[in-house]
């Protein structure tokens, strides 16, 4: 057994979709590296919650967890609320440690995703439209978090700028 378990942090929908769709992400992390036993929760409006991964994981056997977000970009859930929960959990049992990792954030694999789906929309679409002439429009969740809102932009002017669009704009669905 790998001394170090894995949790993956989610932060939770009333869209069961949004929560089928996270679990099968965490579930196939835990396919793509047996060798470490992996775990996941939500923060909130699903289940599991973080700490019944946690307790799974100690369960198990584990004393030391890796964390990570499972979110695009960080704001304040995956800086303040999750590690909040983390600490709290490691305070209340002694000699279980966690580390916490990073958000995905703006990342070449991340990039290379949307131009694919970009290009695979582009080609259901079948106008034959220049994308010199096209606007590209990037949605993101939106949030109080400037950080979080800035990468949003960074991935859109880095698909405008890389792909050849002829503009390209930035919107937000909630905030």
């Amino acid at each position: 057994m790998n001394e170090w378990g894995i949790m993956v942090c989610g932060h939770g929908s009333r869209d069961g979709q949004a929560v089928e769709e996270f679990q099968a992400v965490a579930q196939g992390l835990r396919e793509r590296m047996p060798e470490h036993e992996t775990e996941w929760g939500f923060l909130e409006f699903a289940t599991p919650i973080i700490r019944d991964g946690l307790d799974a994981l100690r369960t198990k056997g584990f004393r030391k967890v890796l964390a990570v977000p499972g979110m695009l970009f960080a704001a304040g859930h995956a800086k303040n609320d999750i590690p909040s929960v983390l600490n709290d959990y490691a305070a209340r049992h002694d000699g279980f440690s966690i580390r916490y990792g990073r958000e995905l954030a703006v990342d070449l694999k991340l990039l290379s995703a949307a131009r694919e789906r970009i290009t695979a929309a582009e080609t259901e679409a079948g106008e034959g439209i220049s994308r010199a002439d096209t606007m590209l429009v990037v949605v993101g969740r939106g949030t109080n978090d400037p950080d979080a809102n800035s990468n949003v932009s960074k991935v859109a002017r880095m698909l405008w700028e890389g792909m050849g669009f002829g503009w390209a704009e930035t919107c937000y669905s909630g905030v």
